[in-house]
């Protein structure tokens, strides 16, 4: 057996093994085998581990690439566990994007690093280059063989299956059967991919970039020399203006990153190219520093929240970025070998505040739980706009938070910020808790209709995530506007023709609409099922309300054939529906 062959076959197990694992997680989440906090940590590290290692893999023998992702995903997972002692669930530590995104980043930008340390210098710019740009381009080719194989499945099973062969079908509809084939895939595509590195390679890539460079250069400037006159008013102030500018910082970055390439000799020979290349590094620090500006406006008006955190250590790294780019092209000659620098600079930056925002050196919800604590204390925010609700979704600093509140509002002069707790204490918090709770308190306060129908209730909550279950018991315990919980079962006959009851939910959101569920059985499984009224048109707040009401004072639903007649022919049954 040859070293290619052997390499194959190593990175299809691999990927083999990683759907298998995969599968296994989804299992120990679903049926709670290990208490949440760490059930979670192990996918963290699973998902780090594997993601790691397939990427790392050809640069480096698959040993030492299993060794350096064990260490990576070890160091990840264990940050994000600590971030999510912020928390009283480990779920819900996921209530914003800053773990995802803090994740994706430790665990994709370290890794050409890893590679460059293990075959020439962690400092190695060329080799940090081609091989940032070799794993996207490996991951993406991989991915689309993937896509390719499944849909070559598919297509065989339909053909198959005109003849009455549907044992393809029977195989890839087990999951496990497709986790592993999906992980078997992928590893299989990298090595081939990797095996084609002169064909299938990043230069393609960098090379179309290139092309946009002087586009963008030419929207920045228009932009700059527009907004004088337009004011600066849609601007400051605005974290989705802010967002989009730094994003053009980003894309301009990448841009000229892309142009001087990975050394002098490959850089673009383009005069166009390289002119536009030097504007871009020099006018970077404009919509960083307008991004930047926004971002504080808005924290100066109303404090920090943590999308605020996130929105301004985002900024900060694109100043980084645009004062480097800025100064490497002013110190003139040798513009370029500055630039290289100054990215692998950022990139230790990146991962610095990265690992930060998931340690309690950089909490965003404790420093925007202390933000609105200042704010209050000092008089810049009244007790009417306290962001109550940012302070019972930010964790154990919020409630802390909440708690300092509860006390200062029984002192005296603190009328004004008692009547807002008050206010506040007549509105149901967003339920928490692990799912056995959940579905405790939910069975608790959920109506049934016919109260009898516990075994259906009981087998439906057993079937819902942690999530679901605290929506549900959230809409649950919002009450009526005249009393009464805002959700109802209602379990009956609604298929005659079926054996066994069917279950409808029934569920007031925050604006009053009403939410609707539907659970069959099939072979004793549950299954979903839509739910519409005949006339196409959910019901408006007021008419959501009454029909809650109307199911919850019956002892059983109140049901009578529908007004339909279905159009028989063959085997299949048409309806006109309303």
């Amino acid at each position: 057996m040859d070293a290619q062959l052997r390499q194959r076959i190593g990175m299809a197990l691999t990927g083999a093994f990683a759907g298998l694992s995969f599968h296994v997680l989804h299992l120990v989440l679903e049926r709670e085998w290990l208490a949440e906090r760490p059930a979670m940590a192990l996918a963290a590290f699973a998902v780090v581990f594997f993601t790691a290692l397939l990427g790392m893999a050809g640069p480096l023998p698959l040993r030492r690439a299993a060794l350096s992702a064990a260490g990576l995903a070890l160091v990840v997972s264990g940050l994000l566990a600590l971030a999510s002692l912020r928390f009283h669930t480990a779920g819900a530590v996921f209530g914003s994007a800053i773990p995802v995104l803090a994740m994706l980043v430790l665990g994709f930008v370290p890794l050409p690093f890893l590679v460059a340390a293990q075959q020439s210098h962690w400092r190695d710019y060329p080799l940090l280059f081609l091989e940032a740009w070799t794993i996207v381009v490996r991951y993406a080719a991989a991915w689309l063989f993937v896509g390719v194989v499944w849909a070559v499945i598919f297509l065989s099973d339909l053909l198959l299956s005109m003849v009455g062969v549907t044992v393809i079908g029977a195989l890839v509809g087990n999951p496990l059967v497709a986790m592993v084939i999906t992980g078997a895939m992928l590893g299989l595509g990298i090595a081939v991919v990797d095996e084609m590195a002169d064909v299938v390679s990043p230069y393609l890539v960098l090379r179309l970039l290139r092309l946009l460079l002087p586009a963008v250069l030419l929207v920045l400037l228009v932009f700059l020399a527009v907004l004088p006159f337009e004011g600066l008013g849609k601007l400051f102030g605005s974290l989705s203006a802010a967002a989009t500018l730094l994003t053009i910082a980003a894309m301009g970055a990448t841009l000229v990153t892309s142009a001087i390439d990975q050394s002098d000799a490959e850089a673009s020979r383009s005069p166009v190219i390289r002119r536009a290349a030097q504007a871009m590094a020099l006018l970077l620090p404009a919509p960083a520093v307008l991004a930047a500006w926004a971002v504080w406006l808005r924290v100066d008006q109303y404090g920090w929240t943590p999308d605020r955190v996130f929105a301004a250590t985002v900024a900060g790294l694109g100043l980084g970025y645009g004062a480097l780019y800025a100064l490497a092209v002013l110190r003139g000659r040798g513009w370029e070998a500055r630039v290289r620098q100054g990215n692998i600079t950022m990139a230790l930056a990146l991962l610095l505040v990265s690992a930060l925002l998931l340690t309690p050196l950089l909490d965003p919800q404790r420093l925007s739980a202390q933000s609105q604590l200042a704010r209050l204390e000092d008089g810049r925010l009244s007790p009417d706009v306290l962001d109550l609700a940012g302070l019972a979704d930010w964790g154990r600093a919020g409630e802390a938070a909440l708690a300092e509140l509860e006390a200062r509002a029984a002192q005296p002069g603190q009328e004004a910020l008692a009547a807002r707790l008050a206010a506040r204490a007549a509105t149901p918090l967003p339920a928490t808790g692990d799912a056995e709770t959940l579905r405790r308190d939910l069975a608790a306060v959920m109506p049934l209709r016919p109260e009898t129908a516990t075994v259906a209730r009981d087998a439906i909550l057993a079937s819902l995530d942690t999530g679901e279950l605290a929506d549900w018991l959230t809409m649950c315990r919002t009450p009526l506007p005249e009393g009464g919980a805002g959700c109802v079962l209602l379990a009956g006959e609604f298929w005659p023709d079926t054996a066994g009851e069917e279950v409808i939910v029934l569920l007031r959101d925050a604006g009053g609409y009403l939410r609707s569920e539907g659970f069959g059985w099939q072979q004793g499984l549950i299954t979903r099922r839509s739910v519409t009224p005949l006339s196409g048109q959910m019901p408006d707040p007021a008419e959501a309300e009454a029909m809650l009401r109307a199911a919850q004072a019956g002892t059983a639903p109140p049901m009578k054939p529908a007004a339909l007649n279905a159009l028989h022919l063959g085997g299949a049954e048409l309806i006109l529906l309303p």
